[in-house]
């Protein structure tokens, strides 16, 4: 079954599920829980999040699967992440394995008017296997600052800015270099329902990718990612939220395109 036949089961899933009886009376609405994008909600008072997401690129034959945890410490003015990566690189060296681990801390600076504003810091771990181009056998750094606006009671916007910088970097072969990233965003969610919605995103990243001669070579992207999720609420408070969607490359990435899987559980801590 192709990626684009299996959006009418998940639009028709979601209406269901968004209905069902036997779900809390009361509708929570779905919150951090983009795709390429970070929304600029911490996790709320007592409440932990799992996130997993699996995305496919068809022409590189690249492929990631990524564990997300947020837990609030202690409470959701400060947050703490971990992600783990497990990556498949089909060039240059075709190899499969665990990425570089990422720390993250993020503050709600901002949560009240229908504006969010959560800067984040992330230190970068060496996990992954440089040989393998899995990794950068150096420890890097990583700010990103989200925005959440909502429009109305439909039509939510969201907005990202960050940059990654890792010191002596290595390629595959063992050449060493400082190298920069930015990343940047934006997208625009409309409430079909508060636990159903059509989310459209553009992603970008311009960064540099050491060469084996100790140069650095620039390494762009930039992605159209147009995509459905949905929530099913029970009255325990867990709330789970299926996604997918698909994401096309434009301008760098021009010819590029795959399919994004993603599930997320969200639950009181005790």
């Amino acid at each position: 079954m192709s990626f684009v036949k299996v959006i009418p089961y998940l639009v028709l899933a979601g209406l269901v599920f968004s209905g069902r009886p036997g779900f809390a009376e009361e509708v929570k609405k779905i919150q951090d829980n983009s795709f390429l994008l970070e929304e600029a909600y911490n996790q709320e008072d007592g409440v932990v999040q799992h996130i997993q997401m699996f995305q496919y690129l068809k022409k590189s034959k690249n492929w990631q699967y990524t564990f997300t945890q947020e837990w609030p410490v202690p409470n959701q003015t400060n947050q703490f992440s971990y992600s783990i990566p497990i990556l498949h690189m089909a060039d240059p060296t075709n190899s499969s394995g665990v990425g570089d681990i990422a720390l993250n801390y993020r503050y709600q600076a901002v949560f009240k008017d229908h504006i969010a504003l959560a800067p984040r810091l992330s230190v970068i771990l060496p996990t992954g296997d440089y040989k393998k181009g899995l990794g950068t056998d150096s420890v890097g750094f990583q700010t990103n600052i989200p925005l959440s606006v909502e429009l109305s009671d439909k039509i939510v916007t969201h907005w990202n800015l960050g940059a990654t910088y890792t010191p002596r970097s290595k390629e595959p072969g063992g050449a060493k270099a400082d190298t920069t990233g930015f990343n940047y965003g934006a997208s625009l969610i409309y409430l079909a329902t508060e636990n159903f919605n059509l989310m459209l995103e553009a992603a970008g990243t311009a960064g540099e990718a050491v060469q084996s001669d100790g140069s650095k070579q620039q390494a762009n992207t930039f992605f159209i990612n147009p995509g459905v999720r949905f929530a099913i609420n029970f009255e325990s408070g867990l709330q789970i939220v299926p996604g997918f969607s698909i994401p096309i490359g434009v301008g760098p990435s021009k010819g590029e395109y795959g399919g994004l899987v993603y599930l997320s559980f969200e639950h009181k801590m005790f």
